[in-house]
């Protein structure tokens, strides 16, 4: 649901786990979208009607041909176009952005099935925080419900949800959902989604590279000793330990770049790009995104074997 695109040691901590210790966030805007009005109840009943059948979803990947073994375990979404859909049909932003929900709803459902270990999201970038406020502001809301009404279920499957990004910039209400999803979910190994929200890769270093500097400062760590796993371990996709880096990044909408991505985590990722809106960007096309990855040759770095 991509819109188009502190130095504290309580801030780096609520990065990667989103504790509640993070500073107090600006005062939420008055004018920010009330829950129960983010989704009507017929919404809700489509949200919850957009779920996948594993068997389906498991034979749809038999019958495309792919084998199960050669599959990304970390597969990461820019979820761009969800304005431009809206916009294409006569309707609001809002829309596009719910319409971007249930979508991702519908994806996590398949990597589930597929077998997928890892799916990060790119929800809202830093740098979207600048677009109008009624627009971000729905958006956060949003978020916070989906995250709420999925808590339950996604224990159920097994599945881990977790928020990554700059605490700092989130309402109060959402950084509370969000640890309460981590909390609820934390032992889970099946699926480890990451939602991707006020966050930016430069971001993300340079918390990483503030964190290094305090325990350095304070004798914890000696400048010679970091190293690349030093330094991927502060990251904020850490948690999702061997799965930290994706393999595949899908970007929809037609746009071609990574748009302040998971710079570090992306060194070595295939990328796919579709003109697909993210609403519109289902089942086929996700195994076209699949299909494309197992066709490529991986060699980071290295000269291709004769």
């Amino acid at each position: 649901m991509l819109l188009p695109h502190s130095s504290s040691a309580s801030a780096t901590a609520t990065t990667r786990g989103l504790a509640l210790a993070a500073a107090a966030p600006p005062p939420r805007p008055t004018a920010r979208p009330r829950r129960a009005r983010l989704l009507p109840p017929r919404a809700r009943a489509e949200t919850h009607a957009t779920g996948v059948g594993a068997d389906r979803a498991a034979e749809a990947l038999l019958q495309s041909g792919l084998r199960r073994e050669s599959l990304p375990r970390h597969v990461a979404v820019v979820m761009d176009g969800n304005s431009r859909w809206a916009r294409e049909r006569g309707l609001t932003p809002a829309d596009g952005h719910k319409a971007g929900g249930r979508n991702l709803e519908r994806v996590v459902a398949l990597s589930r099935a597929w077998g997928i270990r890892a799916l990060t999201a790119f929800v809202c970038s830093r740098e979207n925080l600048s677009r109008p406020k009624a627009e971000v502001d729905y958006m956060m809301g949003l978020s916070e419900w989906l995250i709420g009404d999925n808590i339950d279920k996604l224990s159920r499957q097994g599945i881990r949800l977790q928020v990554i990004g700059d605490a700092a910039k989130m309402p109060a209400s959402l950084r509370s959902a969000a640890a309460q999803a981590d909390e609820a979910t934390r032992q889970n190994s099946q699926l480890h989604v990451m939602l991707a929200i006020c966050y930016s890769g430069r971001w993300d270093m340079v918390q990483a590279c503030r964190e290094l500097a305090r325990e350095a400062q304070a004798n914890r760590l000696s400048p010679d000793d970091i190293d690349e796993s030093i330094i991927a371990g502060k990251l904020a996709t850490s948690a999702a330990g061997e799965f930290s880096c994706p393999d595949l990044v899908i970007r929809t909408s037609g746009e071609m770049r990574l748009s302040n991505f998971l710079l570090w985590q992306s060194a070595y990722s295939e990328l796919f790009f579709t003109a697909k809106m993210w609403p519109d960007f289902g089942e086929a096309e996700y195994l076209e995104a699949l299909r494309s990855f197992q066709g490529r040759d991986r060699r980071f770095g290295q000269s291709k074997l004769l």
